[in-house]
């Protein structure tokens, strides 16, 4: 659905996009992450041509963003909705008049206009807000009518700059709720902006990982998070360093199921009968999907035995030091 290929964009002789290129499905929830100043923001409305590039191409559904002007460029921004850190909510206007906003701008119908602001306010569950100012409503209900706004014109693209890092974590987790929601039930493609890893890892399916303008990282969220989690945590910091064992051998095991975690441990007690301590363990949750990680510590004359029985249980591990 959304191609990118080659885009670099410059501010004067300041480089913050350098040879990006990404391809977004139809129906995916797509991560873009980096520290501050990586250029996440600025690819993020690259899409939706409100900035502008240099070179390379950027095409939605096959069609080449950089050759559209005027009312054709006005029609494809239609398609897609957009949602903000700071709401960007008209705090004269009512809730209702909110929503209504974009579609009033296109000339729909009253009645068309009306059916639709009630049918949004249910599905972001603000029903009973419709009357309400923008300034009776906390965070997490704002960016609600933010999020009602953008789909009101049916876009087939959500983007999503920085949306919840406003919010506490609970209004965190009902917005990325909703967002799931949106995208399961609407079948929307929604692209999101984060600086938070938390937000990436619980609603996205693929994610870019952005330092100084250039693709560092990318893959499925899992993938990226699990399997290059050192490289991560050098790109963004903020990792928890690893205090292990300074004797004996640390295996890193990742197990793709928290249920099949458990067996394998007992399993690799009981085949191989030999000592061995757990000096680090977390579940992961990506999304609708659980991985395990596990540390364990043995003795250096075990190491061959111990992998080769991992390699048989299929399952990811590495030998890993202190951090």
């Amino acid at each position: 659905m959304i191609e990118i290929k080659g885009l670099s964009k410059s501010y004067g002789d300041i480089k913050v996009l350098d040879n990006i290129s990404l391809e977004i499905k139809e129906g995916e929830i797509y991560g873009l992450v980096g520290r501050s100043g990586a250029g996440k923001s600025t690819l993020l409305r690259c899409i939706n041509r409100l900035e502008d590039f240099q070179s390379g191409s950027l095409k939605v559904d096959g069609v080449e963003v950089r050759d559209l002007e005027g009312i054709e460029l006005r029609k494809f921004r239609k398609n897609i909705g957009m949602i903000f850190q700071h709401f960007s909510l008209m705090q004269r206007k009512t809730v209702y008049e909110n929503i209504a906003l974009p579609m009033e701008s296109w000339g729909y119908d009253k009645d068309e206009i009306d059916k639709k602001v009630k049918e949004l306010a249910e599905v972001v569950e603000i029903g009973d807000k419709l009357n309400s100012k923008p300034r009776e409503l906390s965070g997490g209900q704002q960016q609600r009518v933010a999020i009602a706004r953008a789909l009101s014109l049916d876009p087939k693209i959500l983007l999503s700059d920085e949306a919840t890092s406003a919010l506490d974590p609970k209004t965190t987790d009902s917005i990325l709720s909703l967002l799931k929601r949106i995208n399961r039930d609407l079948g929307i493609t929604i692209v999101i902006v984060a600086h938070q890893m938390s937000v990436i890892k619980q609603v996205c399916d693929k994610v870019t990982v952005l330092d100084h303008g250039n693709m560092v990282l990318d893959g499925k969220v899992e993938d990226v998070f699990v399997y290059k989690r050192d490289e991560l945590n050098e790109i963004l910091g903020g990792g928890n360093k690893l205090v292990l064992p300074s004797s004996g051998v640390n295996i890193r095991i990742i197990v793709p199921e928290e249920e099949k975690s458990n067996r394998i441990i007992s399993r690799l007690a009981q085949t191989l009968n030999i000592d061995f301590s757990i000096p680090a363990a977390n579940i992961e949750q990506f999304k609708d999907r659980v991985v395990a990680l596990f540390v364990i510590n043995i003795a250096s004359e075990n190491l061959n035995k111990v992998t080769e029985f991992l390699d048989n249980q299929k399952v990811t591990w590495e030998v890993v030091e202190n951090e």
